[in-house]
């Protein structure tokens, strides 16, 4: 199974380092995509709509699976210590190394934890449109050579994981959920 993910991340790595303008694109991508999504979602808070409460109950579920999928990533940061692919020799970086260890990745968990958690509430468009942003992050992440393709579907596992966790927790009509969306 690393072989086929050895492989299938340099493939992808690849074409890195040929075109100025793709290089600068999955670079951005890489930086900014998480980010950008963040304030996507934060923005939408203030949105008008039919039922602002059922909205602010999916942007608050979307914020604590972003949360909850990102303190899973640490607790298996602690018992699985991959090398980065330009460590083993499988990609060349665009950008500055990272320190960390490579799995799972924390954009693929986090773009994926606010799709999902999206897609689970009900909210389809919207979470159709992100979760193609989360796979466009996913692949920047393996195009710039910072993770294995592995790492990317190991961080979306996470944050599928996160978001049924949320959606099963995290419940509307419920008076934490009028607590929450009330006090924000």
């Amino acid at each position: 199974m690393q072989g086929i993910d050895a492989s299938l991340t340099h493939w992808i790595n690849a074409a890195a380092g040929h075109s100025p303008l793709l290089d600068a694109t999955m670079i951005a991508v890489a930086t900014w995509g998480v980010p950008l999504l963040v304030l996507l979602v934060a923005v939408q808070w203030w949105r008008r709509s039919a039922d602002r409460a059922a909205d602010r109950h999916i942007l608050v579920a979307a914020g604590l699976s972003f949360l909850l999928g990102l303190g899973i990533n640490q607790l298996i940061l602690l018992l699985v210590h991959r090398v980065r692919p330009y460590d083993a020799g499988v990609t060349h970086l665009t950008v500055a190394p990272s320190a960390d260890p490579s799995f799972p990745s924390d954009h693929a968990t986090a773009a994926v934890a606010i799709a999902v958690a999206f897609l689970l509430h009900g909210a389809t468009r919207r979470g159709g449109a992100f979760l193609v942003a989360a796979c466009v992050i996913a692949l920047s992440r393996v195009f710039i050579g910072i993770h294995y393709v592995g790492d990317t579907i190991g961080g979306a596992a996470t944050a599928l994981i996160a978001a049924l966790v949320v959606r099963q927790v995290y419940r509307r009509g419920t008076w934490i959920d009028r607590f929450v969306t009330g006090i924000l």
